[in-house]
């Protein structure tokens, strides 16, 4: 069994950063429970990153390579590449998440920036 390294790029931890600020403001252990927990299901791609489901705002219109992983209310949004996983956004499943993917990944798919 092959194991893929998990890299988390500045966007992303960016997003997550975001996120604990957030909800930091109720509660401090659950912003810190909710962030290593979130830290912890991503290291879990590590081993059958192909089993997520595709993105399907991408996959309806031809987009296969971005997969992503829903933890709670959480989408953490990675693309596998050269045996490596590039987790690219972390969104609260709730908001618009069309117009992140197009602005972040369509417009932007140049190297991730790690």
């Amino acid at each position: 069994m092959k194991n893929f390294e998990v890299i988390w790029t500045k966007n992303a931890e960016y997003d997550l950063e975001e996120i604990i600020e957030y909800i930091k403001t109720d509660s401090i252990k659950v912003a810190k429970d909710i962030f290593f927990e979130i830290k912890e299901q991503s290291k879990s791609l590590s081993i059958f990153p192909v089993s997520r489901r595709v993105v399907p705002e991408l996959q309806h219109i031809g987009i296969l390579q971005y997969r992503e992983l829903i933890y709670k209310r959480w989408r953490i949004i990675y693309k596998i590449e050269n045996e490596k996983i590039y987790i690219l956004i972390v969104v609260d499943s709730s908001r618009d998440i069309e117009d992140i993917l197009f602005r972040r990944l369509l417009k932007n798919d140049n190297k991730y920036t790690s």
